[in-house]
């Protein structure tokens, strides 16, 4: 009998591989498709014979529709099924990735990829987090929650090199045509999928939707606005503040007098999944921050190509992957807490070492070992975060849990590119102004006339291009402006990747509470919950 019940057990325990590569591949795509917008912007612009500003506000749209509902979708998950949830979120995303693959004007790309696309990647996301926790259990959970981890951060390491290759090479029409054959390969396997039952209220609670729509789309999108260099940002952040405050103080409301809410406010209570929440945060934040100031920096100061600069940071993204597949094997072995703290040290010692490389570095070689440092730690993270988030959350409140972990990624995501590439343009222009006015070489009307130029060409214009500019000016000029380029950059991109550090060592704080409350169950967190 014994024998019987502990094979039931391993049964349990040992995870679908197919399954779970599936939902590996529905995270890649999702994250990569996004990546592969940025670096076709030209293309697109040129093909649909729209406006540069056109495609960027399309993209800007896409982000803001996924964030303000991703609350919402995590409901409907419970109100409709997550598997049922989770196809339509597929199913918006096939539908914009097929809308590209044809589009012939901005029109259908703004219907169909970001709207539609926007509202499939709000249902998509935490109906995925929520598969997860439905369909394994134990050590195979912690196993798909690193492989699903894995997917997402090597998508968002290689999709910029991945997307410059298929547009440079091919036609950014035939990378999302690729998505698309992905998505319907994904769909080929949605039977293997166990949708569990939501026994809870299925009313709506409509004014919650609402103040989640305005928080969430309002704090991203002063964010989006902000990374663009546009104006009212503090008004918009404001009016998402407000909006987010309201909803707590709704929710709390509904709760007292026993009433349906949007997501359950008394998840905030439980100490495990605030710190959990808090270091997707700033994970997410140190992510973002580091794929925005190193493709600038190998861009423009080593004078890389995309394909090169994607090469030079090819060191971060395979020891993420690398590394969250290994601790994924290793989920019985280890305990989260600690794999998480070992992890945002790494993360908080690798990027901390790029900054007295920087000034030094003549090519991408010596970012190797900081960056396999950062991408060890990285890789740790992705492999347990989600696990210690959500694994102790009992089955029926999963999918709100899901649906906030999302949003915590996703507003450190979009935290971490905007604070760190504002960070570096502020220092940038300093950097002109105060080196072009301590110039001994320059002429007073030509210190301001260098500062504007170098602040106006700042993220254009490489080493090497900027010397070929100055090919005809004095040799003496010429040389100091390039000093002057040169060393504002650096002083730039090391204050920058300070934003990254700063939340890996914040991170680290974080996780040593971790340790401090250890590693709950599923059984003893859901007792938590529910009583």
């Amino acid at each position: 009998m014994k024998t019987a019940e502990r094979d039931t057990v391993e049964q349990a325990a040992r995870p679908d591989r197919l399954l779970a590569v599936l939902l590996s591949m529905a995270m890649f795509v999702l994250v990569v498709d996004t990546s592969l917008m940025n670096v076709s912007i030209s293309a697109v612009v040129r093909d649909l014979d729209a406006t540069v500003s056109g495609v960027q506000g399309t993209i800007a749209l896409e982000a803001l529709v996924s964030a303000a509902f991703i609350l919402i979708g995590s409901k409907i998950g419970d109100l409709f099924g997550r598997r049922r949830a989770y196809v339509l979120g597929l199913l918006g995303y096939g539908a914009g990735a097929v809308a590209m693959t044809l589009a012939q004007d901005l029109r259908a790309v703004i219907i169909f990829w970001a709207v539609i696309g926007g509202i499939g990647a709000s249902l998509l996301l935490p109906a995925m987090q929520s598969l997860v926790h439905g369909n394994f259990e134990g050590s195979a959970q912690k196993q798909v929650y690193a492989m699903v981890g894995a997917a997402a951060a090597i998508a968002a390491a290689v999709g910029p090199l991945l997307g410059g290759f298929i547009t440079t090479y091919m036609s950014w029409r035939v990378g999302f045509l690729l998505e698309a054959v992905i998505i319907v390969v994904v769909l080929s396997g949605v039977r293997r999928i166990k949708d569990a039952p939501y026994t809870g209220p299925r009313e709506i609670d409509l004014v919650g939707a609402v103040l989640s729509v305005v928080g969430m789309g309002g704090v991203v999108l002063s964010i989006l606005v902000w990374q663009e260099g546009g104006e009212s940002v503090a008004a918009l952040m404001l009016l998402g503040l407000v909006g987010l405050a309201l909803l707590v103080t709704w929710l709390r409301r509904r709760k007292r007098h026993g009433q349906v809410t949007l997501i359950d406010p008394d998840l905030f209570s439980l100490p495990h999944f605030r710190l959990g929440i808090s270091s997707q945060l700033l994970q997410q934040v140190a992510l973002g921050g580091a794929m925005i100031v190193l493709p600038i920096y190998t861009q423009l100061v080593l004078g890389y190509n995309a394909m090169l600069a994607g090469l030079a940071i090819a060191p971060l993204s395979l020891s993420m992957f690398a590394v969250a597949l290994y601790a994924g094997k290793k989920a019985k072995e280890l305990r989260s807490s600690r794999v998480i703290n070992l992890g945002f040290l790494l993360v908080t010692v690798g990027l901390a070492l790029l900054i007295p490389v920087v000034p030094r570095a003549t090519s991408g070689w010596a970012l190797v070992v900081p960056l396999v440092i950062a991408g060890c730690g990285l890789g740790l993270l992705v492999s347990q975060l989600n696990n210690y988030t959500l694994s102790p959350i009992s089955e029926e409140r999963v999918s709100e849990a899901a649906g906030v972990n999302s949003a915590g990624g996703s507003f450190g995501l979009s935290f971490g590119l905007a604070f760190a590439g504002a960070i570096m343009l502020a220092v940038l222009s300093l950097s002109f102004t105060t080196m072009a006015n301590d110039s001994t070489v320059l002429s007073a009307s030509e210190k301001d006339q260098v500062a504007q130029k170098l602040e106006d060409d700042a993220q254009i214009m490489s080493t090497a291009q900027l010397e070929e500019l100055l090919s005809d000016a004095p040799e003496a000029k010429a040389a100091e402006i390039v000093q002057i380029n040169d060393g504002a950059r650096d002083v730039a991109v090391r204050v920058a990747i300070l934003v990254p550090v700063l939340a890996g060592a914040i991170g680290f704080v974080v996780s040593l509470r971790m340790r401090r409350l250890g590693d709950l169950g599923p059984s003893s967190h859901e007792d938590m919950l529910m009583g």
